[in-house]
């Protein structure tokens, strides 16, 4: 992965058919998809449950750009070693899943794997300031996180300008997840942001079987930014 700060969308395979992941994972890809995001909940940080390092470990047999692995989980530093294992490419936790976010990010690292901090709504972007020679990634939660297809929090992107601020010249990408659309897109990539997260923006009208409609969907936001 060389790093740049052009447009990614990477859409979320939470909103795709669960009966059919292999396949909506190469649908995406072929239609556009910079990367392919998996949430991994655990029932007790967030109020849902999703993927375990199995069902990673079949996704990556499909995704041929970059597996970005988000885990709302906690604890964190028991898994990440399995989610190493199951071939994750970035592997991002929340600083709200632990005392210890260094020690983290430090594993996640030594791991093999680039290591991102995800931050809630309701937490500051000073939060991030201390971690940010361990990150490669901030990822900016605009819904609570747990659940897809919830609205934007539009207080969150002040919060991106000033992580960006923050950054500086270092090389760490901003995310942005949750109500990304192409009517949010411009505002969160003006602030800063270089990866936007999309779930139901990215597959609603498409299937498998009519792909095209998601292809249509990321292009949208992608003119949306650049208009």
């Amino acid at each position: 992965m060389t790093f740049d700060r052009s447009l990614k969308i990477a859409p979320s395979i939470l909103s795709a058919d669960f009966a059919d992941f292999g396949r909506e994972i190469r649908a995406i890809e072929d239609q556009g998809a910079d990367w392919v995001h998996v949430d991994v909940m655990d029932g007790h940080f967030v109020p849902n449950l999703t993927f375990g390092p199995p069902a990673v470990k079949a996704f990556r047999r499909h995704v041929t750009t970059v597996m970005d692995v988000h885990l709302m989980i906690a604890p964190v530093d028991p898994y990440i070693e399995a989610y190493a294992q199951a071939g994750a490419d970035i592997l991002t936790a929340h600083v709200e899943a632990g005392p210890h976010p260094h020690r983290t990010l430090q594993a996640i690292r030594a791991s093999g794997m680039k290591a991102g901090l995800a931050l809630n709504p309701g937490t500051p972007a000073s939060a991030a300031e201390p971690l940010l020679d361990l990150c490669d990634l901030v990822c900016v939660m605009t819904v609570n996180p747990g659940f897809g297809g919830q609205s934007f929090i539009h207080s969150c992107v002040d919060k991106v300008r000033a992580l960006r601020a923050m950054i500086g010249d270092r090389p760490v990408h901003i995310e942005i997840d949750g109500g990304v659309d192409p009517t949010t897109a411009p505002l969160v990539r003006e602030a800063g942001a270089d990866v936007l997260v999309a779930g139901s923006a990215v597959f609603k009208g498409g299937s498998v079987e009519t792909p095209e409609a998601y292809g249509t969907n990321m292009r949208a936001i992608r003119e949306a930014v650049t208009a």
